[in-house]
């Protein structure tokens, strides 16, 4: 049995007891699962992790997804492509990692692609004394709360999720710049979804920046897209991560958003993270 511990009423649990550096049981695991699914987020702390034993963990959940391209255009870890590095340091001048040290949008994984991952996963190796702290907001409880009549007017609806530029604003390698957001580059995605393992529905939004509501004009869109943004990111629907170095944090991908507050430059931030393919 592991200990959850709920972290906010809107999403957000802790599990305590476990060493994640150990091979996780096959009668363990599913409990593991259930909370995650159950609360969108789980964070296990305490944790001295190689990069080899995170990749153990996080293939627990299925099969490793790649990270999207970063502005070096080359993974960040050489021996290990299939995870990814967001930290502020420099090394010869060169970043080790993406997203620096200014704020992180709202914003959700990858959904800028046909199939965006279903999980990531990220683990404190460096922390600064303060700032750089994370929020997730729970997009079933979103969805669950929006007005009847808005609930009717977005189904059936789909949006134009931006490839440009990452959650810290800086262009992806190889894009230009998007200045109508009916022609931005990205995946189509349902506003509305049905989770595909628990069965409930959540809004999809992706990144508010370049979105565009199809067949709607774009003045129509950019006010529906507002107020779905409005209502979203509202503080009743989110969780506040404090970071300690040692934490793992687990997010499922199909169903929140998360944001990154800024910290000082002159501190070290360094985590490693992977992400988990969702199944087609």
């Amino acid at each position: 049995m592991i200990q959850v511990t709920r972290l906010a009423d809107a999403l957000g649990a802790e599990i305590g007891g476990l060493d994640l550096s150990r091979p996780i049981s096959r009668e363990l695991f599913p409990e593991i699962r259930a909370a995650w699914l159950e609360h969108l987020v789980i964070r296990i702390r305490g944790q001295k992790l190689s990069d080899p034993q995170l990749l153990a963990f996080s293939r627990n959940f299925g099969e490793l997804d790649p990270p999207g391209p970063n502005p070096l255009g080359r993974p960040f870890l050489a021996d290990h492509p299939e995870m990814n590095v967001i930290s502020n340091i420099k090394q010869d001048g060169v970043p080790i990692g993406g997203l620096g040290d200014g704020e992180a949008i709202w914003h959700a994984d990858m959904t800028y692609v046909e199939r965006p991952p279903m999980a990531a996963i990220l683990y404190a190796i460096e922390i600064p004394p303060a700032g750089g702290d994370t929020y997730w907001a729970n997009m079933v409880a979103a969805y669950e709360t929006l007005p009847e009549d808005l609930k009717r007017r977005i189904e059936g609806l789909e949006a134009v999720h931006d490839a440009t530029y990452n959650s810290a604003g800086a262009m992806r390698k190889g894009y230009r710049d998007v200045t109508d957001p009916r022609t931005a580059p990205g995946a189509r995605h349902p506003l509305v979804r049905t989770h595909p393992e628990t069965g409930r529905r959540s809004l999809f939004l992706g990144r508010r920046r370049n979105s565009y509501v199809v067949g709607l004009e774009l003045e129509e869109s950019e006010r529906l897209l507002d107020e779905l943004w409005r209502h979203a990111t509202q503080p009743r629907f989110t969780f506040r991560q404090e970071w300690r170095v040692g934490d793992v944090l687990v997010w499922d991908n199909r169903c929140t958003l998360h944001r990154r507050d800024a910290f000082d430059p002159r501190a070290r931030r360094l985590l490693h993270r992977t992400q988990v393919r969702q199944p087609a």
